[in-house]
């Protein structure tokens, strides 16, 4: 049980260990002391040869501050932080956070802070404590870890290794070496193409992915993240299943979910069209409207006068 006990402090030496820089404000206002605007009346002697001398009124109004002109580093900082904020808002059956996707095939490459900003956003977001409570009752379910017992305190370890392995593997992976590596952590939604493009695309997400130079290679983060984090995890695992085999064992599940998300995020948004072009030809049968994928059916031939007689 000691290790159990040293797994709290392990927990937060990791966090403060890999914790790395947090996207700040680089521009602070700046009060400026200027000169007061002169009155508009001036008087003038033709006889004077020096120049006149505005007078200062009573109340001082100071001049307006032009704004500071913006590099291209901060505007396109900006810019890519709005696209940042504006995938924060993703979700997949309303529950799923698909934080790490966009559908812009030119987003703008992230900074190291806003790498951090985005796997802090997606820990703790509610869905992986209820990805991980799932799978921490399938595993007692199954008896898997029999070390860790049975009961609340049971289902609390395996709650606690499962979050953990999503908390370490994400920081790591999407994040440390993302930064290091200048790789960038998001999936690139297809959208287009045949069904099996588009299945193979995100299939090899995992293994190969766009950089911040807008170019595409290996995906050394995501693999390398999801093993160190798979090692990591020996700390609080029970004994039996510090292995190596047990280790890449982990590594790979993890980068198997990973795939299995990523074709769910690629064909969701087929699967919300067909439920609503379902929806809309079944409302329209209901009120006696043809729907859009029936044809109306053609005008009735008009019917020509009686004779006059």
């Amino acid at each position: 049980m000691a290790l159990n006990r040293w797994f709290p402090a392990v927990f937060v030496a990791l966090v403060l260990i890999f914790a790395g820089p947090v996207a700040r404000s680089q521009n602070a206002d700046v009060a400026l002391n200027l000169p007061d605007a002169p009155l508009e009346s001036i008087e003038q002697t033709s006889s004077s040869s020096n120049p006149p001398v505005p007078e200062q009124s009573g109340s001082q109004t100071p001049v307006a501050q032009s704004p500071v002109a913006q590099t291209p580093e901060e505007a396109q900082r900006q810019k890519a932080q709005a696209q940042l904020k504006a995938q924060e808002k993703q979700r997949v059956f309303g529950v799923m956070a698909t934080f790490n996707t966009t559908t812009n095939k030119d987003a703008l490459p992230l900074s190291a802070g806003q790498k951090y900003q985005l796997f802090f956003k997606s820990a703790t977001d509610p869905w992986p404590f209820l990805l991980a409570g799932f799978g921490a009752g399938l595993d007692q379910a199954d008896d898997s870890f029999p070390e860790y017992g049975q009961g609340m305190q049971g289902y609390a370890k395996r709650f606690g290794a499962a979050y953990t392995d999503y908390f370490t593997g994400n920081l790591l992976g999407n994040a440390v070496l993302a930064s290091l590596m200048k790789e960038d952590p998001r999936y690139f939604q297809k959208g287009t193409g045949s069904y099996t493009s588009r299945f193979l695309w995100a299939a090899t997400s995992t293994v190969w992915c766009k950089r911040d130079d807008a170019t595409w290679g290996p995906n050394y983060a995501n693999v390398l993240g999801n093993l160190m984090g798979a090692a990591v995890s020996n700390l609080y695992y029970p004994q039996s299943d510090r292995t190596v085999g047990g280790t890449l064992g982990r590594g790979f599940t993890v980068t198997a979910q990973a795939i299995i998300g990523s074709e769910v995020i690629e064909f969701w948004p087929d699967i919300v069209r067909h439920h609503r072009r379902k929806q809309a030809e079944k409302l329209a049968k209901q009120g006696g409207v043809p729907s859009t994928s029936q044809p109306a059916p053609p005008p009735a031939a008009p019917v020509p006068p009686a004779p006059q007689p």
